[in-house]
């Protein structure tokens, strides 16, 4: 087994246990200070120590400024177990039309979320899931960036908080530059999308763009590779951004 320790992760570090205290602190509206008071486990927390959660959204597009959440997923895991009875799925009515393309990747049509919840109300529901967790996605640019959107069009405030990237890791673990030769050859790199990924640990193939699924298959990978290339007692600060 290769243990990846923290000389060979080393990056930035976000100090995010002060983060929280300093917003618990600021006026917030209650679901976002609730949210913060509920504080972060320390850089130094074993990640077989640490609550985690595992969490997919499905949206209309990439950009968080123009399109919108459709669904949540998430379900609570440990390295050991995957709680699936706590699982969570909500659809969403999003704030602006579906486009031709997302339908064609999540499978969501306008009449599937003609009678779906507005934002707020789910977001009022997320945050208490999520508080004292630490957050794991595959592709943290999607889930952090339209969740701080859609708080800042909500509250007036982001929301903000550490993930682990399953995606981030796999590229680490595994992706290395291409030589010239290689790019010449026309070879690609290394896919580190969830279905790529999941196969190199041979877990299943599941059903793609299913938030819940996508959560699902995130919460098995993360374990695989803690299983596979780090130690247990591996710091959260050498795997979380």
């Amino acid at each position: 087994m290769l243990h990846i320790g923290l000389t060979q992760t080393k990056q930035t570090q976000y100090d995010w246990p002060t983060h929280y205290q300093e917003r618990a602190q600021q006026a917030l509206p209650a679901p976002l200070k609730d949210f913060y008071q509920a504080g972060c486990v320390s850089a130094n927390t074993p990640i077989n120590h640490t609550p985690l959660l595992a969490l997919d959204i499905e949206t209309t597009g990439l950009n968080a400024k123009e399109d919108a959440i459709v669904s949540i997923g998430l379900i609570p895991f440990d390295l050991q177990r995957i709680y699936c009875r706590q699982a969570q799925h909500w659809l969403l009515q999003p704030d602006r039309p579906l486009t031709a393309s997302s339908v064609v990747i999540h499978g969501l049509t306008h009449s599937d979320l003609a009678s779906a919840p507005q934002a707020e109300q789910v977001l009022e529901q997320l945050l208490p899931l999520l508080s004292g967790k630490l957050v794991v996605v595959h592709y943290k640019r999607i889930e952090r960036e339209f969740l701080a959107e859609a708080a800042k069009r909500l509250w007036q405030s982001e929301l903000s908080f550490p993930v682990i990237d399953t995606l981030e890791l796999e590229a680490r673990l595994h992706r290395k530059p291409l030589s010239l030769w290689q790019r010449l050859r026309g070879q690609q790199p290394l896919s580190v999308r969830l279905a790529a990924s999941r196969a190199r640990y041979h877990l299943p193939p599941y059903q793609q763009h299913h938030a819940l699924t996508d959560a699902l298959a995130t919460a098995e990978l993360l374990q695989a590779q803690i299983s596979h290339h780090f130690d247990q007692h591996t710091p959260v600060q050498a795997l979380w951004g």
